[in-house]
């Protein structure tokens, strides 16, 4: 993409598919549907369901609701839509910093409900967002109603917003989920962009990227990509950004229908199944779409050589461990895995003497078992990062001992955020998010 950025006088690429919340487009009712959000969950309004179809800015809108919320907010963030009940609970557990090897279901459940009891007496609130929420298994979601009803006498406890593909309004429709249909109270759709917004959205990104003057793009360009694109910004920005380079490679600071047409071309979009009436508060029921096979998982893949089989970005690792039990959990093996056993001890020299209101960046998470993988993601990361920032930890029961791979120190979930934006465009891909260093000090 850097190919025509000085060939158009751009700072940086303007139609990255990954979320750059620098170029979040508040036309076509993104931004009121963000302070919606906002409103519903900081007013105790149950749970809250987004739906949007596949390249809609779902995960970018979860993006921007990570940065806006108050700072009484603490949100958590699950990416991994295939984790079991019991793993849910875990994850939670873990994010809130409670210990939760060898308890049970119920007991795990008690031991929540006591910590968001005392969090909402220190006047903080709960949030956990779960993004991919239609490929969740049934027992999940079901875990998901249960954990719904952690109130104290006047609030929920617990606020639960669900990310997810039109497929999750099918689900709910069925007899068995009836009462977890009933628990939303907020619905939410990211309908695709309207023929007239797509020139609004290409001018914005293009500007937020630093351009100057006139639109490049032609009326017939903005024209064949809303038809083309079915008004889903990530095709949209995958067409965009094919006649940027088409035009550059012709040597022509115009893109016009031609350029479109080879974008086209080169994309190979397969077409979506059309909605007939979507409204942002009933639930009903949708038409299935044509799922659309993504590459959001491909630096994944590449730094996980035996992840290919994943399409969704791993789970954020659970955080609970203090930094001697991390340590004595990670392979012991220091002479296969010398990288492991290297950035555990530069984890280990940093916990102590990192401040808890500061933040850092979760870049991923394996199981344990798989060290050799690892073990090359470091080799690969060191390159790209500075490996001084580098650290890994570990937590988990030991039978499904998880390891954490985390980088840098900044005082503020803002920092944090900025850096990630300047991280290598592969490693951005695997949906890296702040933490605060107290999830890892509790």
């Amino acid at each position: 993409m850097s190919l025509y950025l000085e060939h158009f006088g751009l700072r940086e690429p303007p139609f990255r598919i990954t979320p750059h919340t620098d170029f979040f487009f508040t036309g076509a009712n993104r931004g009121p549907t963000l302070d919606a959000l906002i409103y519903a969950i900081t007013q105790d309004e149950g749970i809250v369901k987004v739906t949007g179809e596949v390249g809609s800015g779902k995960t970018m809108l979860c993006r921007m609701l990570l940065e806006r919320l108050p700072a009484d907010v603490e949100s958590l963030y699950l990416a991994n839509p295939s984790l079991s009940r019991t793993e849910i609970l875990g994850a939670i557990a873990d994010e809130l910093g409670i210990p939760a090897d060898g308890k049970t279901t119920h007991s795990m459940i008690r031991t929540l409900q006591d910590a968001l009891v005392e969090r909402y007496a220190a006047g903080k609130r709960v949030v956990i967002m779960i993004d991919e929420a239609h490929a969740m298994p049934a027992e999940s979601l079901e875990e998901i109603r249960l954990l719904s009803n952690l109130e104290s006498k006047a609030t929920k406890l617990l606020q639960i917003a669900l990310f997810a593909q039109p497929e999750l309004d099918e689900r709910l429709a069925a007899n068995d989920m009836r009462q977890l249909r009933e628990r939303i109270t907020q619905h939410f759709n990211l309908s695709p962009l309207k023929p007239g917004e797509v020139g609004n959205y290409i001018d914005f990104r293009l500007r937020a990227a630093g351009y100057h003057g006139p639109n490049p793009f032609t009326a017939r360009a903005i024209e064949a990509i809303a038809k083309v694109s079915e008004g889903l910004s990530r095709r949209i920005n995958i067409l965009a950004d094919k006649s940027l380079l088409a035009a550059y490679s012709s040597g022509s600071h115009q893109v016009d229908a031609a350029e479109v047409k080879i974008a086209e071309q080169d994309a190979r979009f397969s077409p979506i199944q059309q909605k007939t009436s979507i409204t942002p508060t009933p639930v009903i029921k949708l038409a299935i779409a044509v799922l659309m096979t993504l590459a959001l998982a491909a630096a994944a893949i590449a730094l996980w050589p035996r992840a290919a089989a994943t399409t969704s970005p791993p789970p954020p690792p659970p955080a609970s461990t203090p930094a001697p039990a991390a340590a004595e959990s990670l392979p012991r093996a220091t002479e296969q895995f010398p990288l492991t056993a290297q950035f555990a001890s530069q984890f280990d020299a940093w916990l102590p003497t990192a401040s808890g209101d500061s933040y850092f960046i979760q870049l991923t998470t394996r199981n344990a078992s798989h060290a050799p993988d690892i073990e090359n993601f470091l080799a690969r990361g060191g390159r790209a990062l500075e490996p001084e920032q580098l650290r890994v930890f570990r937590s988990g029961p030991p039978e499904n001992a998880q390891i954490g791979i985390i980088y840098g120190d900044y005082p503020t979930r803002a920092a944090a955020w900025a850096a990630i934006r300047n991280l290598p465009e592969p490693i951005r891909r695997m949906r890296p998010y702040p933490r605060p260093v107290s999830a890892l000090q509790s």
